[in-house]
């Protein structure tokens, strides 16, 4: 499929995404595929090629689904497991590309790379075809940076004790793994015409806005739209949708916006 142009959500979910294996609640059985959410998510057709957010270990799935063609790039929020752990999968794309996969982050999300990846690296990797993912590091911080032939705007975001980032890709900003978000960076989440927004569930999270805070901090930011994204078993998609404020919705797997 022909991405450009356009923004897909891969993935909506928590960590162990929803339907949580074992479990019987009604949205886990729910026959809505906007309830089925796997590991957060999204991938964007650019002028010079598709950037990939975040290497989920529903990976695979996600971009099979989508029917995505070759990734060129990939962006990291953060380190975690649900983020990071389908990198596995990225193998093939430097097997078309003919090149080494660039990978943009930060250097502590390297450091995670390089430990749990550790056979990437060796001394004979350059001569493994496909079997081991042949990839090259960009280091990012919080200045803005030029990736297939776009700009983006990092931003500092807090999860929990952690620090993470956000992006804004001109008028489109993501923000996942949140519950909170610094002066500096909500200065830079202004004239936004689309907001990706943490949204865990309805109760507290120490990492994670829930919805109520979600909503609170979407009303701030003033986007002409926000999806929250993120989401544990307990936001039905239609239930939930009926009860936001006007200019909110819950995101779902496979969702495509136009970027402009």
């Amino acid at each position: 499929a022909d991405l450009r142009g356009k923004l897909v959500v891969l993935g909506t979910g928590t960590s162990v995404g929803v339907p949580i294996v074992g479990c019987g609640c009604d949205v886990c059985q729910s026959p809505d595929p906007r309830n089925h959410r796997t590991r957060c998510s999204l991938i964007l057709g650019l002028p010079e090629g598709n950037l990939l957010v975040d290497t989920t270990p529903d990976l695979r799935t996600q971009l099979l689904r989508e029917r995505v063609d070759p990734v060129h790039a990939v962006l990291y929020t953060h380190e975690h497991a649900d983020h990071l752990f389908g990198l596995d999968d990225l193998r093939i794309f430097p097997y078309y590309l003919g090149r080494k996969l660039a990978l943009w982050c930060e250097e502590r999300v390297e450091d995670r790379i390089r430990k749990s990846f550790d056979y990437a690296f060796g001394p004979d990797v350059e001569n493994s075809q496909t079997s081991v993912p042949l990839i090259s590091f960009e280091r990012i911080g919080l200045e803005p940076f030029t990736v297939l032939g776009t700009r983006v705007v990092p931003l500092r975001l807090y999860h929990g004790k952690f620090q993470v980032l956000g992006f804004r890709f001109g008028n489109v900003a993501y923000c996942t793994d949140v519950n909170g978000i610094p002066d500096e960076s909500r200065e830079l989440l202004r004239g936004l015409d689309v907001l990706f927004l943490d949204a865990l569930r309805r109760k507290h999270h120490p990492t994670h806005f829930n919805l109520a805070q979600a909503v609170e901090t979407a009303q701030q930011i003033g986007a002409k739209r926000t999806y929250f994204t993120h989401m544990a078993h307990d936001l039905e998609h239609g239930a939930t949708n009926a009860m936001l404020p006007p200019g909110m919705e819950l995101a779902y797997d496979g969702l495509q916006l136009e970027l402009t």
